[in-house]
């Protein structure tokens, strides 16, 4: 069924040069948007799995441009960015992660015979089911329990780094960072004037779009 786009004319970025964003502002957007993956980060297969796992999970909003969800990742995983703490049965974020995406290739091939960039759409997210419920086959997720990486790292960081994209917040009519300008209007059903309106639901008297 297909998804109606609720701020199809809404582009986040248009605020870019405008007195809604200070020069810090847009010098961490910009950072965001040119992030490349640091050859050595990850295997070439580490890689691929990785796009793999977040085109299934967090895949680009339709109309809204490509996100740096999986550069986000590969930094963090450079970096070994963790939070500070961590669920007992895991290794370290950046540790946690390659042996995560080891062990969702090695997956693959126990049941499909073929790595998990190359599955099937159908059989990707079926084997994405079978992980989070710890439903696994190979004997890789010996050092890595399935259900609880599943739990603690890898959807709470795929999400928290898709929705860290200049896209998602046009898709969901967010209006970006509130600095220097900052948020006015804060109550329910309220907008400053600056701010996406959602299809369907026009504010009187406040123009749409506007930097």
């Amino acid at each position: 069924m297909p998804v109606t786009d609720r701020f199809a004319d809404y582009d986040v970025l248009a605020k870019r040069d405008s007195e809604s964003w200070n020069d810090a502002t847009r010098a961490a957007i910009d950072r965001r948007l040119a992030l490349k993956v640091k050859p050595g980060v990850l295997s070439g297969t580490q890689l691929a799995t990785l796009r793999k796992l977040v085109a299934r999970v967090c895949p680009n909003p339709l109309g809204h441009g490509r996100t740096t969800t999986v550069e986000l990742i590969a930094l963090r995983i450079e970096k070994d960015a963790g939070e500070g703490y961590r669920h007992h049965a895991l290794p370290r974020f950046a540790e946690c992660w390659r042996r995560a995406l080891d062990a969702l290739e090695a997956e693959a091939r126990e049941r499909h015979s073929v790595g998990f960039a190359a599955l099937k759409d159908r059989d990707a997210d079926a084997l994405l089911r079978a992980v989070e419920a710890g439903e696994v086959r190979s004997s890789v997720w010996a050092s890595i329990p399935p259900a609880i990486v599943w739990a603690w790292r890898l959807l709470p960081d795929l999400v928290a780094a898709h929705w860290a994209q200049p896209a998602l917040w046009s898709a969901m009519g967010f209006g970006g960072p509130a600095s220097p300008r900052g948020y006015v209007r804060l109550g329910r059903n309220r907008r400053d004037p600056w701010e996406a309106i959602e299809e369907g639901e026009p504010l009187a008297g406040l123009p749409r779009h506007r930097g």
